[in-house]
């Protein structure tokens, strides 16, 4: 019922944000008499700030189209390399013949699109052959596919790490280590010869019960039929999936505003105000951190509902207790596949210890092929997009991969 009333909303929105965007472009436009009146500034920032809260944001393309390699301008080409109903694997392939460490980019489903790790792409891509998975929004995948638990998580990346082959490198960004790490786990215990050759752990949730965060103590406080009754709703008509069991993106987005409101009116004030005085380069950065932040997809009721339990509530990963299939996680039985674990000083979202609990788990990898890095002064988004991301983790991750 709430994702019908959204769905209300929103038609009602529509042509409200249609009519601010054009007093936006009669005002400012220099082109328009309107734009020199004397409260035209004042009329066309207020028309965009309607605007842009009331618009409805779809996910934002990659914006990749080349890389720099030994200094010289490379074209990328976004190419579909394996394709899955609630996943595609995308390559970015570069028109220059170089024998690259092949990467692994798993991306977070979390409500926000795989395209928030772009900056995070652009700095692997002049060094690394970058495949990235594209997780898909579950109103798009009819009702047909299935259900998607966490378990067919850790089986989707199984399958990309056969699709690749063996010497692949794995990148996991906060909440896919765990499914990441069960998947390797796995391969390990039946001796798959897929198994990567390095796997890097970045930000994630290996172990909740480690300094516990704000969104652990949500997942801990509420009983696990709270999650089912309040936050799980079914797709509308109009959609391809039309009656599967979601979690809806513009509860998670309600959600991550929730997390920090004043941050977020500030932000748009500022915007305004950047607007009366004519500087575009900030107000284009706030374009396009809100073109990204603003957009998000619905996750499979089944798969969020999974790893409430099994992950936050339960912590079956490093009780031990976590079973895919029948087949005991075991990430001791690991031996030969080199591990990196990432956090930030200042990770809001996974606390210091969570991602480190890695090593302690994987004790079959040797000593000299497990590190641990803290980023000083990062926050969660710092440690895989920034300055801090491409100056100083970027280059420890392709340093740590060469030497895998």
């Amino acid at each position: 019922m709430l994702y019908h009333l959204h769905e209300m909303q929103r038609a009602f929105l529509t042509p409200f944000a249609a009519f601010t965007d054009a007093g936006s472009q009669l005002f400012s436009s220099p082109y328009s008499p309107l734009a020199y009146t004397p409260l035209s500034r004042q009329l066309a920032a207020s028309c965009e700030l309607m605007h842009r809260l009331g618009k409805e944001y779809h996910k934002p393309l990659w914006n990749l189209p080349f890389t720099h390699i030994d200094g010289e301008q490379v074209r990328v080409t976004e190419a579909v390399a394996q394709d899955l109903p609630f996943c595609r694997l995308l390559h970015f392939q570069r028109a220059a013949r170089r024998a690259d460490p092949r990467v692994l980019l798993v991306a977070p489903l979390s409500g926000h699109h795989a395209t928030l790790l772009r900056d995070t792409v652009r700095a692997l891509l002049p060094a690394h052959d970058v495949y990235v998975t594209d997780w898909v929004d579950a109103r798009m995948v009819p009702a047909a596919a299935g259900p998607f638990h966490l378990n067919d998580y850790v089986r989707y990346i199984q399958d990309f790490l056969r699709h690749l082959g063996p010497d692949t490198h794995v990148i996991s960004v906060c909440q896919p280590t765990v499914p990441v790490l069960a998947a390797i786990s796995l391969m390990a215990s039946t001796g798959d010869p897929a198994r990567p050759r390095s796997m890097v752990m970045m930000g994630g949730p290996i172990d909740p019960r480690q300094s516990p965060t704000q969104v652990n103590r949500l997942a801990t406080t509420k009983p696990y039929s709270w999650f089912e009754k309040q936050l799980i709703d079914t797709v509308p008509a109009r959609y391809p999936g039309a009656g599967r069991r979601v979690y809806p993106g513009f509860l998670q987005h309600a959600g991550f505003v929730a997390m920090n409101p004043d941050r977020h009116l500030k932000s748009h004030y500022d915007f305004y105000l950047d607007l009366l005085r004519g500087d575009d380069g900030d107000a284009a950065a706030h374009r396009r951190f809100y073109d990204e932040y603003n957009a998000v997809l619905d996750m499979p009721a089944e798969f969020y509902l999974d790893t409430i339990r099994m992950v936050f509530q339960e912590f079956q990963l490093p009780s031990g207790t976590w079973q895919v299939d029948g087949q005991p996680v075991r990430p001791a039985d690991i031996k030969d596949v080199a591990l990196l674990t990432i956090e930030g000083e200042l990770d809001d979202i996974s606390g210091q210890g969570q991602t480190r609990a890695a090593i302690g788990l994987c004790r079959g990898i040797p000593a000299a092929r497990k590190r641990h890095y803290m980023a000083a002064g990062c926050g969660h988004y710092g440690i895989f997009s920034g300055r801090r991301w491409r100056e100083t983790i970027c280059p420890k991750i392709a340093e740590f991969i060469r030497q895998a």
